[in-house]
């Protein structure tokens, strides 16, 4: 399919272009792909899976050749603006902020499939004022859902991919604004794959949005809108490249497998978000407008993950099931007996079972029911389950900005905005897979602790409760989060000189409240913890100078102080109502210097920036193989810093031609060794050590990317031809295996001060280089139609990425975070090196080859 889909966009894009060159130019007719543009990405893209976290950065502007192409171009690498975590990207709708309380980041995912009534935005640069908000580092985004500012009319579009879905029917429409002052406006659509591009995933999305209007007069409106996208959708995992390469498909994915010869996957997402918002319009008088919202949210998130009790880990690409776990296939001169004649055929009986059949390297769902029904005619517990992480919300908010135009050349702005959010965090039991019996049991911290001691209960005050399906056990917590800002930004057009200058205040409140008295923290688990409060704020200035002749330069800085994230404040909140030690506000700053000039025939962007944090805040948590457990791992301390060039070049080549050069060389890296603390699921004591981190870089992004393309638009024709180059794409680093004393452990006399051959002082600090992903050449082309009817238009266009198939490309991954020793459980120190090498085997995901969609849209 791939194959045929290339050639026929060669084909197609070459005789286009033959028929287009005798064409009229038509200028100012907005393409049905930019359109589509904004809302064309795949839930695969932004990653939002568990162990695919990196999200990209849709940031756009009309007047930066950069912005305006870099969020949509680079989006099949997982591009961020600038490496930024995407808390630094700001999404607003109708001005109320929709960025999660807990974690800063928005997920596109909650408006997907509503792409016509997504065109209504408002992009800011980080040094460019707002009327919604004070600009974050990473820019601001604000939707306009209002009814009377959708497009009257009806749209009906059709689309066919081989993408994450394969279908997609989306109907919409808009009333405009009737005589008695009421808008109306809708949309409904349907997005649905049985097979995914990436074999043992599905999707099936219903999404629908409903949005009423009514003027009541010349100065006041009121527009109530309601959104949801319940979807259900199945993961892709990412592996080793020997799993790839015995499996010889980069897309491999070990999630799924065969239950009574049909597919299951054990990775489903479950995503729902119904989304209300009330918005009042006051238009004071000709030159002040007040805008207040009322925005309500109840995000239900779920994720299914196969799980194993007291039995041996399913997971077909476990470690122990690869041949690289037997024969050593890195040189190991420490390992003489895995280079021994049996070390060789149990390799080569291994490489027999993967590359025998497609089963092999599956799950295989029947061998566990198998398992399961054993255990219950010994009165054992469920060997293996599938449980449920569960991640919902709900989050109210309400913001109000006032805009006045003091003079002609000067506006103020300012608002404020109060938010309540309530985490709710919970593991329920999904599926027993034909057992009948589980117990509400720490497994992990048996052998430590014995089965009769109360530190293996999950929860003290209901102990060995029996589970069923749709139970919760492990943990159920709440995070409560309050926050208040105000803000203000003032804009001056003097002459030549544009003056913006922004500022905001806010106060936060967060705290953890368990519903489960855990056995490892029995009186520190159950019910509601301390409550942390932070006071935050910061400035912007930018000043911009009109030279003259097309030229003008603009400078940008900013200082603010940010409150810690709810998701990074509490060690370990499965467990526990601890905070973060050391707990404090992230210190950033942020600066830009840029250049434009603008002709009628060319148009460039040049931009250097540079931005430090300092005391930032990072938690994850990962099962460790080593000690079969889990590991609660928060770093504090944390100073980064990132800084680049970015070149944006449009060349006006023809009246109908243009040239196109985005370019992007940055940086982004940890500057420091942070302190880190750690507790371990098997005992539940908390460990203070210091991580290597100096060095490492932002994961999961490019961090240097071109672009050279050729856009042809002539009579309602519209071709483009892009080229991209992406590299220094960095995997997710392990903390764990850069610990000091993980280092001390594996390398005796690491950190110490030593004599060389030539008598100069020199100190062992051999720390791991952070792994990267292979980079390449990627091409995209789109061709496409715009058909005037009698009644209505009809918009055909069809757009590729990755043409030449370049299936090489890394868009992210990590190292698994597991030691190449085994470690004596008594002394903690380094026994034995093992033959599999982690450090060599960390998990990628690579870019879709060939893949494309055709859209077919039709208005009247």
């Amino acid at each position: 399919m791939q194959k045929k889909l290339k050639l026929a966009v060669i084909a197609m894009c070459c005789s286009s272009v033959v028929f287009a060159q005798n064409a009229e130019s038509q200028q100012g007719v907005k393409t049905s792909e930019q359109e589509e543009q904004a809302f064309t990405f795949t839930e695969a893209q932004l990653g939002e899976d568990d162990d695919m976290n990196q999200n990209v950065t849709i940031i756009s502007s009309g007047n930066n050749v950069y912005a305006s192409e870099v969020g949509y171009l680079f989006s099949p690498v997982r591009f961020r603006y600038r490496a930024f975590n995407q808390k630094f990207n700001d999404v607003y709708i109708n001005g109320a902020p929709m960025n999660d309380m807990e974690t800063g980041q928005f997920r596109y995912s909650q408006i997907g499939g509503i792409n016509p009534m997504t065109r209504n935005v408002d992009f800011a640069l980080p040094f460019e004022n707002s009327g919604f908000a004070m600009t974050g580092m990473g820019g601001s985004n604000n939707y306009d859902f209002r009814a009377s500012h959708m497009a009257s009319g009806n749209r009906l579009t059709l689309s066919g991919a081989n993408r994450s879905y394969t279908v997609r029917a989306m109907y919409s429409f808009g009333t405009g604004v009737s005589n008695n002052g009421w808008s109306v406006a809708g949309s409904i659509g349907y997005r649905w794959a049985d097979r995914g591009y990436v074999k043992g995933t599905f999707y099936n999305s219903l999404s629908y949005f409903f949005g009423v209007e009514k003027k009541l007069n010349d100065q006041h409106s009121i527009s109530f809108t309601t959104w949801g996208n319940p979807t259900e959708r199945a993961s892709q995992g990412a592996s080793t490249d020997e799993a790839y390469w015995l499996a010889n498909n980069n897309f491999y994915n070990p999630y799924w497998g065969y239950q009574n010869g049909k597919v299951r996957n054990s990775r489903v997402i479950h995503d729902y978000a119904p989304s209300a918002l009330l918005t009042w319009d006051y238009k004071i008088n000709e030159a002040m407008k007040l805008t207040t919202s009322l925005s309500g949210k109840y995000s239900m998130y779920k994720s299914t993950k196969l799980n194993y009790n007291n039995s041996d880990n399913p997971q077909p690409d476990y470690w122990k099931n690869m041949p690289s776990s037997y024969y050593d296939v890195w040189g190991n001169d420490n390992l003489p007996y895995a280079n021994s004649a049996q070390a060789l055929n149990d390799w080569n009986n291994a490489y027999g079972y993967w590359t025998a059949c497609e089963a092999n390297r599956q799950i295989d769902w029947d061998r566990l029911y198998y398992a399961n029904t054993q255990a219950n005619k010994q009165g054992q517990d469920a060997m293996y389950y599938v449980q449920a992480k569960h991640n919902d919300n709900l989050n109210l908010t309400l913001s109000s900005s006032l805009a006045t135009q003091l003079t002609k050349n000067s506006t103020w702005n300012l608002g404020f905005m109060l938010a309540s959010n309530k985490g709710m965090h919970y593991q329920t039991m999904e599926d027993m897979l034909g057992a009948t019996s589980y117990h509400n049991i720490n497994t992990y911290a048996v052998g430590t602790y014995t089965l009769s001691s109360p530190q293996v209960q999950y929860d003290l005050n209901n102990p060995n409760a029996v589970v069923r399906e749709g139970d919760r056990f492990g943990y159920d917590y709440n995070l409560l989060v309050n926050k208040a800002t105000a803000w203000t930004s003032y804009t001056l057009n003097y002459n030549r000189i544009r003056l913006e200058v922004a500022g905001k205040v806010s106060g936060q409140q967060m705290q953890r409240d368990g519903k489960m008295r855990n056995g490892l923290a029995a009186n520190n688990s159950y019910g509601k913890s301390g409550s942390a409060e932070f006071l935050d704020g910061g400035g912007k200035l930018g000043i911009g100078w009109n030279i003259g002749g097309g030229h003008s330069v603009k400078a940008g800085a900013g200082f603010e102080w940010r409150a810690p994230l709810a998701s990074t404040a509490f060690v370990s909140p499965e467990v526990n109502n601890d905070f973060v030690d050391n707990l404090k506000n992230e210190k950033v700053f942020s600066s830009e210097l840029s250049y434009v000039f603008t002709s009628p025939y060319l148009h460039v962007n040049l931009s250097g920036y540079y931005s430090r944090i300092n005391d930032a805040t990072e938690w994850q948590s990962f099962y460790f193989d080593d000690i079969n457990s889990f590991s609660y791992v928060s770093m504090t301390g944390i100073e980064k810093e990132y800084y680049g060039v970015e070149l944006g070049m449009k060349i006006k080549l023809a009246s109908f031609l243009d040239l196109k050069l985005i370019g992007s060389m940055s940086e982004a890296k940890y500057v420091n060794n942070a302190d880190v603390r750690y507790m371990n699921s098997t005992e539940g004591i908390s460990y203070q050590d210091v991580v290597m981190s100096d060095g490492m870089r932002e994961s999961g992004t490019p961090l240097t990317a071109g672009s050279i393309g050729l856009s042809y638009h002539s009579n309602g024709w519209y071709i483009d031809l892009t080229g991209n180059y992406y590299d220094r794409i960095y995997l997710s680093w392990a903390p764990n295996r850069r610990y000091v004393t993980t280092l001390q452990r594996q390398y005796p006399g690491w950190g110490e001060q030593m004599v060389d051959e030539n008598g100069n002082v020199v100190t062992n600090t051999y720390v791991p280089d952070q792994l990267e992903g292979k980079g390449g050449f990627m091409l995209d082309g789109s061709i496409g139609k715009n058909i005037y009817l009698k009644k209505g238009s009809l918009s055909i266009n069809l757009s590729v990425t990755n043409i030449l198939n370049n299936i090489k490309i890394v868009t992210g991954g990590y190292e698994q975070s597991r030691s190449d020793y085994t470690t004596n459980k008594q002394t903690g120190e380094m026994s034995n090196q093992r033959v599999y090498s982690f450090s060599n085997n960390p998990k990628k995901y690579y870019a879709f080859g060939t893949n494309g969609l055709l859209n077919i849209a039709y208005k009247f």
